[in-house]
């Protein structure tokens, strides 16, 4: 059987030529092209090839999630999922209204690949396994940053399922506040193979080029009580735990976008990215040491668990709790 897939963005913007450009691609390649909406949305929004949610078509969602969710949030994307999950996609693929697709982005995805597995290596900065350039992810522990890099000679190419897939972004890939006040920009990366992260690995993922097979879709869910540029990166490390436990790995690939940042205050986003900043290891610590359970029967079981040492090192609310149950709920529903 064909795999049906859905491509899901959140955005207030007017229909661009980026989101132009997706919806095209979409419909030459037989994906549901979803936009999600908020406050801020034009409520005249219609482009071809898109299926536009707004928020008062969101109130009329039959999820317990829709009830729940608090606006001016990037977390509402957690309702496009929900729709995806609804019409019943095999693969979702998710990124961001500014970055422009490259014909790579439409390639079929696959769940299994055979490449360099980087086992158990502590804290890995991915990105320099495809540029010579200092740079480092969203997420990544600053500590770290200047760590010698390990030849891929020392790992061996191992075959693994990877549910969870992140696509790299040339020219302003994502990268945190500190980089983008003292580093350079465009970065370029090179078009290098494939990598694995599994074991006691760990490295941040985001939301701006990221394809998620079935079984991996209840980690989808992002938290909404915390800061906005740790939503997606605190996802990662919960979605890391999880995919551990099942011997999945998480694959990294080269670019298949480029970036046109929308407009940004960069001083406001490192005072957003501050708990990061301070915690993104302690987060990681804390998660090694819970008894995460095989299994994607154990998949509920085990997120709550990784939201409960969140709210133990005072970075979630409570209020998170019942999010994620509704989430939980639609999902098994």
């Amino acid at each position: 059987m064909p795999t049906k897939t859905a491509l899901i963005i959140t955005s207030v913007s007017r229909p661009s030529k980026i989101l132009s450009s997706f919806a095209e691609g979409s419909r030459g390649h037989g994906i549901d092209f979803i936009v999600i909406g908020d406050v801020k949305s034009p409520k005249d929004f219609y482009l071809p090839g898109c299926d536009f949610w707004g928020i008062e078509r969101q109130q009329i969602l039959n999820f317990h999630l829709a009830r729940k969710l608090p606006t001016h949030h990037y977390a509402r994307k957690n309702l496009g999922y929900l729709i995806a999950m609804d019409r019943g996609v095999d693969v979702i693929i998710e990124t961001d209204d500014d970055n422009w697709p490259r014909d790579a982005f439409w390639h079929e995805r696959r769940p299994v690949h055979a490449a360099k597995n980087l086992v158990n290596a502590g804290w890995v900065n991915i990105y320099r396994y495809f540029t010579d350039s200092l740079v480092w992810p969203r997420g990544y522990p600053l500590e770290y940053v200047r760590l010698p890099v390990t030849e891929l000679d020392s790992f061996s190419e191992q075959e693994l399922y990877c549910p969870v897939q992140q696509g790299l972004a040339d020219d302003n890939p994502d990268v945190d506040a500190v980089y983008r006040l003292i580093m350079p920009l465009p970065v370029r990366f090179q078009d290098n193979p494939e990598l694995i992260l599994s074991g006691s690995s760990w490295c941040p993922f985001n939301s701006q080029n990221t394809t998620w097979f079935k079984e991996a879709f209840p980690l989808l869910y992002i938290p909404s009580y915390c800061n906005f540029r740790m939503c997606d990166i605190w996802r990662s490390f919960v979605a890391i735990s999880i995919c551990r436990a099942n011997d999945w790995g998480i694959l990294f690939h080269n670019p298949t976008v480029s970036q046109e940042r929308n407009e940004h205050d960069i001083f406001l986003d490192f005072e957003d990215e501050m708990p990061g900043y301070l915690n993104n290891k302690k987060i990681c610590d804390a998660f090694a040491r819970l008894n995460i359970k095989p299994g994607t029967h154990n998949i509920a079981d085990n997120m709550m668990i990784c939201y409960k040492a969140l709210m133990d090192l005072g970075l979630v609310v409570h209020d998170e709790f019942q999010l994620l149950e509704s989430w939980l709920y639609d999902i098994k529903r």
